[in-house]
Formats: structure tokens, sequence, C-alpha cells
């Protein structure tokens, strides 16, 4: 592997990662005058509220609330928020909880229960800053009555090997849900709310990032059910999970808010960072490093093994017409595709098996590198954020005594990439901000 694109495709992604860092994300947006807090160019007098509280939920809340420390400085009365485990941030008034993510476990139940608490707490004069991102719908497991942690679990982990979208997970949780779909916006009426997000979702939906605990929720019960359904998960899901979802279809229990709820007129949003943000950096970084760059998207979905055949095909044609940029190229895509897993999956995440499907496509195409990375530095349930892959990569394994195509069929790329020394390890970069893809052709 070419150790000078490595670097450079690091570089990329290091450029990448401070565009959408979320405490300067935050002080973009937000700002103090005197009393005034100014957020997006909106004046708040601060004098105006007798409370002020911060809540957070998500990978890069821990960040996103050490900024709002420093900006509001005294007038913060209070606040809490929880992160996924090992990316906490010492604060000073904002109690940092940890809970389990992708999974959730009981320590986010609890979080969850003192989110809600402290939400309820708001009055009409007080104003809670509420800072949403990413993992915050696993993070927050507030499961309705009778359910229990296990069966929001249970399901979680159906919805995910099943390959479903952060859409249609998201649809079902809000439906099993005190917090999700709007709920913690109804927890804190009739005060105000103003949530600033980092998002990890396609499209930047405000409903579906950490499940849109402040938003409107547009998905119905129904919804839900048919997610369910498409699936083919009726028979594996929790009997309990069916029959909240079928009291909803019918009427028995209250849907989520809806847009036209009177409680979102004192509710506003605001994005401060998303994939476009770090797409853009990156492709000024690659320029920088030589490159004719082009950003492709940042809607790529699918199955990862599907979308690195469409990146590989992308990378051959620029390889030998020079087009749809003349080499040397970089050519940039973002998104988050999925991985539906089969009976008995091995060790990987979906950039992992991206990488190691492009580099099946790629096989025989030396000047081809490319990178696929998580930018909250976690790929699936590993270390990894990610992995390198090049037209090399699968004569350099087979000579090691690997047998690729068991491995990508076994969704075990984890290891093989390890012992090629090819996985990328940031550690936790407290931002998530879907997945960044890199390829340089040379």
């Amino acid at each position: 592997m070419d150790s000078k694109v490595r670097k450079d495709l690091l570089g990329i992604l290091r450029a990448a990662l401070a565009a959408v860092d979320p405490e300067e994300a935050v002080r973009r947006h937000v700002r103090r005058s005197g009393t005034h807090l100014i957020v997006n160019g909106r004046a708040l007098n601060l004098k105006c509220f007798q409370r002020v509280f911060v809540l957070g939920a998500g990978k890069a809340t821990a960040p996103m609330a050490k900024a709002l420390e420093e900006v509001l400085e005294d007038f913060l009365s209070e606040g809490v928020i929880v992160v996924k485990e090992g990316h906490g941030l010492p604060l000073q008034k904002v109690r940092v909880l940890e809970a389990a993510h992708p999974l959730p476990d009981v320590r986010g139940v609890r979080a969850a229960e003192e989110l809600l608490s402290l939400a309820e707490r708001a009055e009409d004069r007080d104003l809670v800053l509420a800072a949403i991102s990413g993992g915050g719908s696993a993070l927050t497991p507030a499961p309705v009555p009778p359910l229990t942690l296990e069966h929001k679990q249970r399901a979680t982990e159906l919805l995910l090997g099943a390959g479903a979208t952060i859409q249609e997970i998201n649809a079902v949780r809000k439906h099993l849900s005190r917090f999700k779909g709007g709920g913690l916006a109804r927890a804190a009426s009739p005060a105000q709310v103003v949530t600033l997000i980092v998002s990890d979702v396609v499209g930047d939906s405000l409903d579906v990032i950490a499940s849109g605990p402040t938003a409107p929720d547009p998905s119905t019960y129904q919804d839900a059910m048919e997610v369910i359904e498409r699936y083919h998960l009726k028979d594996k899901m929790p009997p309990e999970v069916l029959r909240v979802l079928d009291e909803g279809v019918q009427g028995v229990r209250p849907e989520t808010p809806k847009p036209e709820d009177p409680l979102f007129r004192k509710v506003s949003h605001l994005l401060v960072a998303d994939n476009a943000t770090a797409l853009t950096a990156a492709a000024q970084e690659a320029k920088q490093r030589g490159y004719h760059t082009l950003v492709l998207t940042s809607r790529l979905e699918g199955e990862a093994r599907e979308a690195a055949k469409v990146i590989a095909a992308l990378a051959k044609e620029t390889a030998l017409f020079g087009r749809p940029v003349p080499l040397p190229a970089c050519l940039l895509f973002g998104g988050e595709t999925t991985v539906t897993l089969g009976p008995s999956p091995g060790k990987g995440g979906r950039n992992q098996e991206l990488a190691l499907a492009a580099a099946v496509a790629l096989d025989g195409w030396p000047q081809v590198t490319l990178l696929s990375v998580g930018t909250d530095g976690t790929d699936g349930p590993t270390d990894a954020a990610g992995a390198f892959a090049d037209g090399t990569t699968v004569s350099r394994a087979t000579s090691m005594g690997w047998k690729v195509l068991e491995a990508l069929d076994g969704h075990n790329a984890y290891p093989l990439l390890e012992a090629l020394g090819d996985l990328v390890i940031t550690g936790p970069t407290r931002t998530n901000t879907m997945d960044l893809i890199g390829v340089v052709i040379a």
C-alpha cells in the first residue's frame, strides 16, 4: 500500500473531523453578548428566564455541553447529558452519564429517567438547551409500560441484524419510548426549548436524528408495524413489542406528538454540523494536497458491499479515462450503508465490510486506495473506525492464508484487515456525522 497516499487520506480524514468538531460547531452558532444568548443570529435575553438547563444525548454531546457551559457561565443553572461509554468529558455544572451503544443497557434507562425528570421540572419561564447527536436513541431507552429494557434490546438487535435503515429502526423505537419522537419536548413543555443538533443521518431529518426527542414525529404506529413486517420479524419480535404497536394502531395508545401539536410553538432546532460539512472540509484538504477532487454524494446508502462495487467502478473509470476527474484524483463519498448479517456473523462493521468488498472489486488495481471510516471513531461492535483497502489487499491477504471471499461472506472483515495492518483506529472522536469514504487514484 502506498504510504504517501495512505498519509494523505488520513490527513483528509483529520480535516473532515476538525470541521465537525462539536465544541467548535456549537461555538460557530452560539455566543453570548452580555445578557443575551445569540443562537444563529437570534437573541435571547437570559434575564427573562428564571433558569437555564442543558440536556443532551448522543456521542457528540459532551463537547457540545462543554461549549454551552463556557458560553453561559453563571447563567447556567444545571444540566445532565448521556454519552456513549468512553465519550465523556469533565464538565462543571452538567452531569455526564455514560451508557452502552448500539444496544441499550440499564445505564441508559437510568439516564433517560434523569433527563426526563429534569425536563419535567422546567417551567414556563425556563430555557432548555438540548444538545442532540447521533447515538442518542440507543443511549436513552425509556420503554413504555409494560415493556422492559430487554424487550427494547431485542427489538433493536433484530432490526440492526436485518439491515433496517436508521429511519426504519427509529420509527419503531419512537413508538416504544417515552423519550423519543418528541417525548423530551413534551416533558419540558411549557419551557422554551432550543435544540442544537449534530446530524448522523442521511438527509438530516430532525425527527430521525437520535429518534427526534424534541422534534415532531411524522411516523405512526402503523409505520412501525410495517417495518417489522417488511423485514419478516413478526415471528422473532417479542410479543410484548407487537402488542404495544398493535394497541397503538388500534388507537388504544396515544400517538407521538405531531407537527401541529401546540407544544412545538416554543421549540426550535438548529443543525450545527453534518456530513456535508465534513465532506466540504475533506475536499478542501484533498485539493491542497494536489488532487483533482470531486464530492459525489453525502447520501450513500444501501448494502455496504453493493455500495463498494459502485465506488470501485467509479475509481476504475477514473483510472482508465480520467473521468469524472483527471488524475491524480480523489473521490469523496458520505452517508451510511448497512450490513444484513447472516446466522453466525464474524467480527466487523459496515466500513470494514465496504473496504473489503471494494478490495475484491479492485483486485489488481494498485493505483487505487480507499479509506472508509465512521466519523464517530467506531465501526460496528469493534475498536476500529474503519479500514484501508487497495488493489493489493486481496493478494496480500491470500499470501497470508486468508480466504477473502469467505471472510466477506461471513462478515468477518476485522481479523483479516487487522492482520494486514489496514484497520484505522482513532479512538472516540466525540463527533458523529455518519461515514466518510475517500478514494485516491494516483
